[in-house]
């Protein structure tokens, strides 16, 4: 236990705390010295019991604000919060459709290409015996003409 010196409404008091809080105690008290000082500035000396109460007042006072703004922003905080796991739900559940609708498309695609490939097969196929088919006709048409010149 650590003692310390501390000065309250003009008067120095002793007190404990555990070791290591000693600022922090010193801390303490000048702000309730502070605020005790300006009630009693502002009130007059209305007696320091009834000082101590106001001032302890409007001290549970601005910590029950503050206490009520955490609260608050705690819960704007998980709202928020909220949102964005369903943002981030609605994004991955996006980006599935998406990947889905790609793998369909590239499905398509190369059905296409192999559409397109036997398309030339047969294209290719079709033009080769148009080409026999033309060149067989060309050289009977000669063979019959050589035949009426002799």
């Amino acid at each position: 236990m650590a003692n310390v010196n501390i000065k309250f409404n003009n008067k120095d008091y002793l007190l404990s705390c555990d070791d290591g809080q000693e600022e922090s105690l010193k801390v303490l008290a000048s702000h309730l010295d502070k605020k005790y000082s300006e009630l009693k500035k502002n009130l007059g000396n209305i007696g320091e019991n009834k000082l101590l109460l106001i001032t302890t007042i409007k001290i549970i006072d601005d910590y029950f604000d503050l206490f009520k703004k955490v609260k608050n922003t705690k819960n704007d905080f998980e709202k928020l919060s909220i949102k964005f796991k369903e943002l981030k739900s609605l994004a991955i559940n996006y980006k599935e459709e998406k990947e889905l609708e790609i793998q369909k498309l590239t499905n398509e695609l190369n059905e296409f290409k192999k559409k397109a490939e036997e398309s030339k097969d047969l294209y290719e196929e079709v033009l080769d015996k148009t080409t026999k088919s033309i060149e067989k006709f060309i050289e009977s048409v000669e063979v019959k003409s050589e035949t009426k010149i002799q």
